[in-house]
């Protein structure tokens, strides 16, 4: 086992924090967007039961496409977050899952963000690292 730097701690742990960022904006995004589909899911197919809504539908379209690209940026940076962390299979098909389960992506984000930041804080006061 090679000995880690107190600076190249500090790189990982800022690099690290960086991949935690970019996860919980993307699960913010992806969670609006995913209600949104919903909201345009149930105009289409349990309002447009009883209302014309073909005019309506027009306008949301937009709305399954970019959740679609949404979703697929979105496992990018859970792929990213999970092989940084170096965290197990579950967790791993845990924050996948949450991408597509409306309000689920808020809920995990909460508890993959406060498991990170401690598992960071762990890792600077092992290896004596200021500020990260």
């Amino acid at each position: 086992m090679t000995e880690v730097s107190a600076e190249q701690a500090a790189t990982a742990i800022r690099k690290a924090r960086g991949a935690l960022s970019r996860y919980r904006t993307m699960a913010l995004v992806t969670g609006v967007m995913l209600l949104i589909l919903v909201v345009e899911m149930v105009i289409k197919y349990a309002i447009g039961q009883f209302v014309d809504v073909d005019g309506v539908m027009t306008y949301l379209r937009w709305i399954p496409i970019v959740h679609g690209w949404v979703y697929v940026v979105y496992l990018v940076t859970v792929l990213h977050l999970w092989s940084v962390m170096r965290w197990g299979w579950g967790r791993l098909t845990t924050m996948v899952l949450s991408g597509v389960v409306p309000l689920m992506s808020f809920v995990v984000e909460r508890r993959v963000h406060a498991d990170g930041e401690a598992k960071l804080a762990g890792l600077a006061e092992r290896y004596e690292v200021a500020g990260a």
